[in-house]
């Protein structure tokens, strides 16, 4: 059921993308595909993916505990404050905090948890913002 469920979803989301990708205006440059291709090739899988659902469902999951759903709830909680301290505290500390707290979820020591989330974040440092050049939330300390 809530394979079918899911598929009914995504039928409803494939049609509005198509539906949206018409409204598309013409760009003024000339182009052989037009801004409206990939679109409808994103709706179309949308719709072909949610027809699978609906004509061959697989056996009911098994649905997580109430324990687990609110870790998954709270993970995505950690997620939205990691959006919302990012201006505020930079890339660097909000990453290291958001980082650690998913790593311990996920079952590693509270000190390795934080090793990782200082690992992380100085190794996407480093590598988006001074060897890509791409600019990255600044913090209180200026990096």
């Amino acid at each position: 059921m809530s394979d079918r469920l899911f598929g009914v979803f995504g039928l409803a989301l494939g049609a509005f993308y198509i539906w949206a990708a018409s409204i598309i205006p013409d760009s003024f440059m000339s182009d052989e595909v037009g801004p409206r291709a990939f679109p409808y090739i994103v709706g179309t899988v949308i719709l072909i993916c949610s027809l699978i659902f609906i004509l061959r469902p697989d056996a009911e999951p098994a649905w997580p505990t109430m324990h687990s759903f609110a870790e998954i709830l709270f993970a995505g909680a950690v997620m939205f404050v990691y959006a919302w301290a990012l201006p505020e505290l930079g890339f660097l500390i909000s990453t290291v905090f958001a980082t650690a707290y998913l790593t311990w979820r996920l079952g590693t020591a509270p000190l390795w948890a934080l090793v990782t989330g200082v690992c992380t974040s100085g190794g996407i440092y480093v590598v988006f913002h001074l060897i890509l050049g791409l600019s990255l939330a600044k913090g209180p300390f200026g990096f």
